[in-house]
C-alpha cells in the first residue's frame, strides 16, 4: 500500500467528538472486551517488547493512516534555516548568563563546546534515520523499527514532554525579554499568585498569547512556516553578528580571570543544562517526510544547521564573558544587562528584538516538529488515531499541532524556567541515549541474517557500554575529587566498543548515507549523554521518574492494547493478501520486495496500523 493511497484505507470521521475517533480497537468496543484484554496484559505486553516494526511498514502502512499526504516542498535550504530557526533561542539568551554565574564562568564556552560535540554525534544518528525512514515520526519511528513498540513509547512520552517543555520554557523567556524591550521588570506582566508553590505561581498570560498566534501559523502551512522562519531568522542572524562584534569592542580580558572558577564539575554541569540550547533540531527530522530528496537535503540541513549554531553559541559566550565579570552577570537578561553595564545601554532593545526573534522561531519550528510526532504515534494508535488527521488543503496535522501546542501554553502559564531547563534535558539526552543505540542495533542485527552468536555478543558490547557509562556517571555525581573508578569504567567502555569492532560483522549497510566511524561515533554519544545526566540534580529526576510513571500507567491500561489490536489486525490482512510475515523472534524474511523501494532489511514484524 502507497503511503497516503486511498486503497484499502478505512475512511473515518475526523471530528473527534465520538468514541470510535479516540478508542476504535477491538479491547475497547465494551467492557468486556476491555477486561479479557487486561488479562492478556502479560502476553500483550511480551508480544509488544519483543515486535519490531519494518521501514516500510512506518513508509507506507503507518504513514496511510494520516488519510492525506504531506506536501513533500523543502529543501536543504530550508531544513538549515529550520534549524537554525529551531535552535538558537531561549538558550543562548537565557541560559548563557544563568550557567556563567552559577557554575562555568568564562568557560560557559567550554560547556557550549561539550554539549554542541554531544548534539553533533547525535544529528548524525539521526541523520541515518532519517535518511533511511523519511517520516514524521522521527525517533519514535526509528525506535519502533530497532528497540521495539515498548521502548518506542517511552521515548515518546520523553519527546512530547521535551516539546511541550522546552516550547514553554521558551514562551516564558519570550516574556522576559519583551519586558526588557519595553523597560520593565518581567515580573510586571505576570499574576503572582501567593497561594502557590514560587515555582508555580507566576502566572504568565503572554506566554499564552504567543503560542496561540505561533499555532495559527504552524496550523495554515508548512512552507509558509518556511519563509516565515528563512526571514525572521536573517534579522536573526543579523543581531547576533551585532551582538559579537559590538560586544567585543567592549571587551576586557581580565574578566576572564578566573576563567573556570569551579573547575571541571562547574565545565560538565553547565553544560548538561546548556544542552537545552541545542534542543530543537531533532524537529528537523521530522521534516524528513515533506523533504524533496531526503538523501541529500536532510545531511546537508542537519549538520550544516547543528555546526553553523555550535560556532555562534561559543563567540556569543565569550563576548558575554569579556563584557562582564561572570560574577555580574544578570540572570534574566544576560546580553541586555551587559550592554548597559558598558554604557551601551540602547543596545539593550536590539538585544531583545533580535532575543524575540529568535524565540518566536524556535516556538514556530517547535510547534510543526512537535505535531509531527504526534502524528506519527497516532499512526501507531498509541495515542488516538484522531490526531493523525492531516488536512487534505494545508498538508499539516491541525488536531496534532492544537493539542500540542495547548499543553504547552498550560505548562508556560504556571511553571519557572529553572525547573523546565532541567527537567527537558534529562529527556533529550534520554532520547538521544535511545537513538544512539539503536543505530548501532540497525548496523549489527538483521533478523535471519545475523548469528545467534553474533546476535548475542552485539548484546553483551551494549550492555558493557551502557553499564560502563553508567558506572562513570554516577562516580562523577557522588565523587568530588575521586578517580579510581574511571580506570576501571573508561577501559570496560572502550573494550566493549573495540569488542563490537572487531568481534560482530556488521549485518547492514546503509543504502543512501551512512553514519562514519561506526561503532566508535554512537558508542561516544551514548557516553556522552549518560555522562551529562550525572550532571544534573537529583530533584528533575524525581520529576522524570513522576513522569515515566505516568506514562507506564497510561501504556498498561492503554497504549498497549491498542497498539497490540492494530499490529494483529495488519498482520491478518497482510495475510489476506498472501505477503509473508512472522515474528521477528523467528527470523522470516520477506520473498520479495514491497513495493516501494529495495526491501534491504530483512526483519518482518506484526508491528504495524489499521489501514
Amino acid at each position: 500500500m502507497g503511503g497516503g493511497g486511498s486503497e484499502g484505507v478505512v475512511k473515518r470521521r475526523w471530528c473527534m467528538c465520538n468514541k470510535d475517533d479516540f478508542l476504535p480497537e477491538e479491547s475497547f468496543k465494551s467492557w468486556g472486551n476491555y477486561m479479557k484484554a487486561m488479562k492478556e496484559t502479560p502476553m500483550r505486553l511480551k508480544d509488544r517488547v519483543l515486535t519490531r516494526s519494518l521501514d516500510q511498514t512506518e513508509l507506507n502502512e503507518v504513514r496511510s493512516q494520516s488519510q492525506h499526504e504531506m506536501k513533500r516542498n523543502l529543501s536543504w535550504w530550508d531544513l538549515i534555516w529550520f534549524g537554525i530557526g529551531a535552535v538558537i533561542g531561549a538558550g543562548i539568551f537565557v541560559l548563557t548568563g544563568l550557567e556563567a554565574r552559577n557554575d562555568a564562568g568564562p568557560a560557559v564556552v567550554l560547556s557550549y563546546v561539550v554539549s554542541g560535540i554531544s548534539a553533533m554525534l547525535s544529528v548524525f544518528c539521526y541523520t541515518e534515520f532519517a535518511v533511511e525512514i523519511p517520516v514524521a515520526g522521527g525517533s519514535f519511528a526509528y525506535l519502533r523499527v530497532e528497540l521495539g513498540d515498548f521502548v518506542a513509547f517511552i521515548a515518546a512520552g520523553n519527546i512530547l514532554l521535551e516539546y511541550v517543555i522546552g516550547g514553554a520554557a521558551v514562551a516564558r523567556s519570550w516574556t522576559s525579554y519583551f519586558a526588557t524591550l519595553l523597560n520593565h521588570d518581567p515580573e510586571d506582566f505576570r499574576i503572582v499568585v501567593h497561594s502557590l508553590s514560587p515555582d508555580y505561581g507566576h502566572l504568565d498570560p503572554i506566554a499564552v498569547g504567543v503560542i496561540s498566534i505561533v499555532c495559527v501559523v504552524a496550523v495554515v502551512s508548512t512552507k509558509g512556516t518556511s519563509r516565515f522562519n528563512f526571514i525572521a531568522s536573517i534579522f536573526h542572524i543579523i543581531v547576533l553578528l551585532f551582538i559579537i562584534i559590538a560586544g567585543l569592542t567592549k571587551a576586557d580580558t581580565s574578566n576572564y580571570t578566573p576563567f573556570s572558577p569551579n573547575g571541571a564539575r562547574g565545565v560538565f554541569k553547565a553544560s548538561a543544562v546548556l544542552f537545552f540550547a541545542y534542543v530543537g533540531f531533532d524537529a528537523v527530522s521530522t521534516m524528513a517526510e515533506e523533504t524533496k530528496n531526503p538523501a541529500r537535503d536532510i545531511p546537508i540541513g542537519l549538520v550544516g544547521a547543528m555546526s553553523i549554531t555550535t560556532i555562534t553559541y561559543c563567540l556569543l559566550a565569550i563576548t558575554l564573558c569579556l563584557m562582564q565579570p561572570y560574577q555580574q552577570i544578570d540572570e534574566n537578561a544576560a546580553f541586555s544587562v551587559a550592554f548597559k553595564a558598558v554604557g551601551m545601554d540602547w543596545a539593550k532593545y536590539i538585544v531583545a528584538f533580535g532575543a524575540l526573534k529568535g524565540m518566536t522561531t524556535v516556538l514556530l519550528v517547535g510547534a510543526v516538529g512537535q505535531a509531527r510526532y504526534l502524528t506519527h504515534i497516532a499512526r501507531a494508535h498509541m495515542v488516538p488515531p484522531s490526531l493523525a488527521y492531516v488536512h487534505g488543503k494545508t498538508g499539516t496535522p491541525i488536531y496534532a499541532t492544537i493539542v500540542m501546542l495547548a499543553a504547552t501554553a498550560i505548562i508556560a502559564f504556571f511553571t519557572k524556567l529553572s525547573i523546565l531547563s532541567n527537567l527537558l534535558s534529562i529527556s533529550t539526552l534520554f532520547i538521544f541515549m535511545l537513538v544512539a543505540v539503536a543505530l548501532l542495533v540497525r548496523r549489527y542485527y538483521v533478523s535471519g541474517v545475523t548469528t545467534d552468536r553474533d546476535r548475542n555478543k552485539l548484546i553483551i558490547c551494549i550492555v558493557l557500554i551502557l553499564g560502563s557509562s553508567i558506572a562513570t556517571a554516577v562516580y562523577w555525581a557522588r565523587s568530588e575529587k575521586g578517580w579510581v573508578a574511571y580506570v576501571v569504567t573508561v577501559p570496560i567502555w572502550f573494550g566493549a566498543t573495540l569488542g563490537l569492532k572487531l568481534l560482530v560483522p556488521q549485518a547492514r549497510a546503509p543504502r543512501l548515507w551512512g553514519v562514519p566511524l561506526v561503532p566508535w561515533l554512537p558508542s561516544t554519544s551514548i557516553a556522552i549523554n549518560i555522562f551529562l545526566l550525572g550532571s544534573i540534580d537529583g530533584l528533575s529526576f524525581a520529576r522524570f521518574g513522576v513522569w515515566t510513571g505516568v506514562l507506564l500507567l497510561y501504556y498498561f491500561f492503554m497504549g498497549l492494547h491498542a497498539s497490540y489490536d492494530t499490529a494483529k489486525a495488519i498482520a491478518k490482512e497482510m495475510s489476506d493478501r498472501e505477503m509473508p510475515w512472522k515474528r521477528l523472534e523467528e527470523g522470516a524474511t520477506p520473498a520479495k520486495d514491497s513495493g516501494n523501494g529495495d526491501m534491504t532489511d530483512s526483519k518482518v514484524s506484526t508491528d504495524t496500523t489499521t489501514s
